[in-house]
């Protein structure tokens, strides 16, 4: 793939301005690049796709997944890199499914980094030293983080076959990565 990291964030912040839509996409990226790690796929890719995958989100919300190839277009990306950012809306915003295992991942960890940075945020520790087990804890809590999707989250974990804590696990540890440059790290530690 020839989209450089700088290429892929400088459309990114063209067309997303706010720091949280910002973190996100870091966060989605530090873990895409995990799982891509972990499984023998190309990190660089993975966190393209992970960066890129809600380009079309702050500016064009109607149009969420279905703007997004033309947007892509200005960095001239590639048909797998374009699938996968339209199926990561899949069942809610595109009728495009996540085929590939790259796919299923991002499906699956969209949603789940924002109930991981939610849960982050309410530990003076944040990011440092959190578990799985934490994550779980308000996970059975459906008016924490309301917005999460967690039957998205498991149907990935169903696409993906895995067990739902590893998921968390690799979660965690890709944002663990940029936890300070999302803020999500206490500040004695920096």
């Amino acid at each position: 793939m020839d989209i450089t990291r700088d290429q892929a964030l400088g459309l990114f912040r063209k067309y997303n301005k706010t720091e949280s839509l910002y973190h996100h996409a870091l966060s989605v990226e530090a873990v895409m690049r995990d799982f891509a790690e972990k499984n023998g796929e190309d990190p660089d890719f993975w966190g393209i796709a992970g960066l890129l995958h809600d380009i079309d989100w702050e500016m064009f919300p109607e149009e969420h997944c279905r703007k997004a190839p033309e947007l892509l277009a200005e960095i001239n990306a590639p048909d797998e890199l374009v699938h996968a950012i339209c199926s990561h809306g899949y069942g809610l915003v595109s009728d495009v499914e996540p085929e590939k295992y790259m796919e299923k991942v991002l499906y699956t960890i969209d949603e789940l980094t924002g109930l991981v940075t939610a849960t982050a945020l309410m530990r003076p520790e944040k990011m440092k030293g959190i578990s799985v087990k934490s994550i779980k804890k308000k996970w059975k809590d459906k008016s924490f983080a309301a917005g999460v999707n967690r039957g998205l989250i498991e149907e990935g974990a169903g696409m993906l076959g895995m067990d739902l804590s590893q998921i968390i696990q690799t979660t965690i540890d890709g944002m663990t990565k940029v936890a300070p440059e999302l803020g999500l790290w206490p500040e004695e530690s920096v």
